[in-house]
């Protein structure tokens, strides 16, 4: 199924790819290079029913310690109160 116009925003979705960023314990993992659809306007993405499995199994890994992650160099700041 291709959606026609963003759940959000009501821009028009276009076949591309996107990212899925989660957070697991003290990591942050990134799954990149995702088939979707993504809003032109907002960038909000929807995946297939396919793709989502995969995504799933992907984070079910992860979370068992079963996937081996490449390091990912990031910066972690706080925002002044």
């Amino acid at each position: 199924m291709k959606p026609g116009l963003c759940q959000f925003c009501k821009g028009t979705m276009k076949e591309g790819k996107t990212e899925f960023i989660a957070h697991v314990r003290d990591q942050v993992i990134v799954i990149k290079d995702i088939p979707a659809f993504v809003c032109e306007r907002c960038g909000e993405a929807w995946f297939s029913y396919e793709t989502s499995e995969k995504i799933d199994k992907v984070m079910q890994d992860v979370h068992a310690g079963t996937i081996c992650v490449r390091p990912l160099a990031a910066g972690e700041i706080e925002l002044p109160a």
